[in-house]
């Protein structure tokens, strides 16, 4: 799984939508409601050992850190502050070379974090987006050439977006 994959994998396992779509209304959610729940994404990611326990501790650990991102998505804090909490450092790798390392003592949420730094550091952090329908905040990998991308689908929220703003347009000149 890509970087990015993972990172917006993460940013979405709490579901925000509040839409209603052909007379049905989403019913979203948080998905990691025990530890266990954080246990079975983590090993679904390759990012912990089948059959490794997790306590709540980790669980709240990975919901700061989700909701950390979240908001730097957001535009509520930037980067820096999202990651002050979890210290990193530069170490060397097996080819004696240097790569950055987070020392938060949980190896999972090291992983999830160096997936962000990198990600910060190739410049590509500004493509994982948070879709802009309000009722939404859908987290997703923008991938337009000019990474501009507004929307988590363009024929969903795109559309109902444009359909409503064409629909005021049309309601004030009338």
């Amino acid at each position: 799984m890509d970087g990015l994959d993972l990172i917006t994998e993460f940013l979405n396992t709490v579901d925000q939508r509040s839409f209603s779509r052909h007379g049905r209304s989403h019913a979203g959610g948080e998905q990691l409601v025990s530890p266990a729940d954080l246990a079975d994404r983590l090993t679904e990611w390759n990012l912990l050992a089948v059959g490794e326990k997790l306590g709540p501790e980790d669980l709240a650990h990975a919901i700061a850190l989700r909701t950390a991102l979240r908001q730097s998505r957001s535009g509520e804090i930037d980067a820096d502050t999202a990651l002050a909490n979890y210290p990193l450092q530069l170490v060397q790798d097996h080819s004696r070379g240097l790569r950055i390392a987070a020392r938060s003592g949980r190896p999972w949420l090291d992983a999830l974090v160096e997936t962000v730094v990198v990600a910060v550091g190739r410049g590509d952090w500004s493509r994982v987006k948070l879709c802009a329908a309000p009722d939404c905040q859908w987290a997703f990998h923008d991938t337009s050439r000019g990474g501009r991308g507004r929307w988590c689908d363009m024929n969903i929220c795109g559309n109902r977006h444009k359909t409503r703003v064409y629909r005021e347009r049309r309601q004030q000149a009338g």
